[in-house]
């Protein structure tokens, strides 16, 4: 099964986010045993980068960080037709939208987010991690 994971649920793990991080870890946790083919959108690192330096105070502990998601989880890049994808799509959010695109041209089977409202219009179905590990 291949699965787009977004970024909250990525930050839910890294940050060890309480209520989320159960969840969250347990998804990634099947990527990393390669019980699934977990994938990040490449353009999501940046953000991922980001707010992990801003979270951890320090830009090794960020780079360290993500180092670790790397051992994870793979990266889905992004695609000139992905950007225009998400720009005819009917969701309101480009940085969703960009993401359900990249989904979609990779045939994952969901999205796994705690915000699966913002993908109502997704061409994938997005399921929380809650809803994906009870599959």
């Amino acid at each position: 099964m291949k699965v787009m994971i977004d970024t909250n649920v990525v930050l839910d793990v890294l940050l060890k986010r309480q209520p989320f991080f159960q969840a969250s870890y347990e998804v990634m946790k099947r990527s990393a045993l390669e019980e699934i083919e977990g994938c990040v959108s490449a353009t999501a690192a940046t953000d991922i980068f980001y707010l992990l330096r801003r979270a951890l105070g320090e830009r090794r502990a960020a780079k360290e960080s993500l180092e670790k998601l790397t051992r994870l989880v793979g990266f889905a890049d992004a695609r000139g037709e992905d950007v225009y994808a998400a720009m005819a799509s009917n969701m309101e959010d480009f940085e969703d939208a960009l993401l359900a695109a990249i989904a979609q041209r990779c045939r994952m089977d969901c999205i796994v987010t705690r915000n699966t409202k913002d993908f109502r219009e997704s061409p994938v179905r997005a399921l929380t991690p809650e809803e994906f590990l009870a599959l």
